[in-house]
């Protein structure tokens, strides 16, 4: 297969670049070529039992033909029939080894940016909008994530505007990448006296975390602002300037921070957001170039496009794009999302096909 043939090339390649002496003082290209021939081994071994496997059913196909013994005769009619079965296996499994490099060449990244933002329905919308980051929080927990609070703004009822947090952990892009767009809630506020079913939204953002060499931004770009910190942090907060604000003067960005009681960690954080808008900001401008191809895929939804609604005296969860529904969705705002992102990730490749 000449596939397979370039991937034993590529494989040699990787060999010897992991073999060179200076390779060790760059950790980020060593980390990177030896995550890469672990996946070429994984096919290279693969093949290596497909051939072993065929070797032996092209002993038994011989033994067959030779007619000498009617018993040995009969033990390989039998074992070939076994090994027959397994071939097709082994031939599958290499297959899908091989289509998945091309997957796994492209880097994904081990953090994201969560940004959450309530939309329309008053006190209801951001009640909603730290429904959601509990629920990714807990999500986040079972899945053995870690999580970072970057930055928030709360309402007065206990609900946040806004708040931005970044999750860290394999394959959570993967996983969360579906979870850009409008999310609608459907349920009686516990302010709402005459049992009305409220409507409100809140927005979800999912922003890769770009890698220090992903992106450079020119320190002569930016305008940084310090202010009195308005969230946590308490009363020795406020006596000083500890909020950041930072703006990126050619795109006319902003993100502050003001989680933190230090200066120096809020600025870090804004920093952090910034980068990751900027690069969802030239990913967004390069897929605009391809028309057709975010209608294909359910994981790049517009941040006004609704995407799912979460209707609670249906007990009923809703996803717009694949037409889908679920039920518990007690469970599910507690952190149980493995069946919706499984049903995503199927409609996914189905588009794909």
């Amino acid at each position: 297969m000449a596939d397979l043939e370039n991937i034993k090339k590529e494989y040699e390649t990787v060999i010897e670049k992991l073999s060179d002496p200076e390779l060790s003082s760059n950790w980020e290209s060593f980390e990177k070529l030896s995550k890469q021939k672990g996946r070429l081994e994984k096919v290279i071994n693969k093949e290596n039992e497909l051939k072993e496997l065929q070797n032996r059913i092209q002993e038994n196909k011989l033994i067959i033909s030779g007619k000498e013994d009617s018993e040995l005769m009969s033990l390989a009619e039998s074992e070939l029939m076994s090994l027959s079965n397994n071939e097709k296996k082994i031939k599958e499994e290499l297959k899908k080894l091989v289509e998945s490099l091309d997957e796994d060449s492209e880097e994904k990244p081990e953090s994201i940016l969560l940004e959450i933002r309530e939309g329309t329905g008053g006190e209801e919308a951001g009640l909603f909008a730290a429904d959601l980051f509990n629920m990714y929080s807990k999500y986040a927990q079972n899945n053995g994530w870690k999580t970072r609070l970057l930055d928030s703004s709360t309402t007065g009822l206990g609900g946040y505007k806004e708040i931005i947090f970044e999750v860290d952990g394999k394959d959570v892009f993967d996983k969360m990448i579906y979870e850009g767009g409008v999310h609608r809630v459907q349920r009686i506020p516990e302010t709402e006296k005459n049992g009305r079913i409220h409507t409100s939204t809140a927005t979800v953002a999912v922003l890769p975390k770009p890698k220090k060499s992903q992106l450079k931004i020119n320190p002569a770009d930016l305008r940084i602002d310090y202010y009195h910190s308005s969230g946590a942090g308490g009363q020795n907060v406020n006596k000083r300037e500890t909020a950041v604000r930072i703006t990126h003067l050619p795109t006319g960005l902003a993100v502050a921070s003001q989680t933190q009681r230090h200066m120096l960690e809020n600025k870090e954080n804004a920093m952090a957001i910034l980068e990751a808008k900027l690069i969802k900001k030239q990913q967004d401008e390069e897929d605009k170039n391809f028309s057709g191809k975010r209608k294909s895929q359910i994981g790049t939804a517009e941040r006004s496009e609704k995407i799912r609604t979460y209707n609670f005296p249906q007990d009923r969860v809703t996803d717009h794009r694949i037409k889908k529904n679920w039920h518990n969705i007690a469970k599910i705002m507690e952190g149980d999302l493995s069946q919706i992102f499984e049903d995503l990730k199927s409609a996914q490749k189905e588009l794909e096909s």
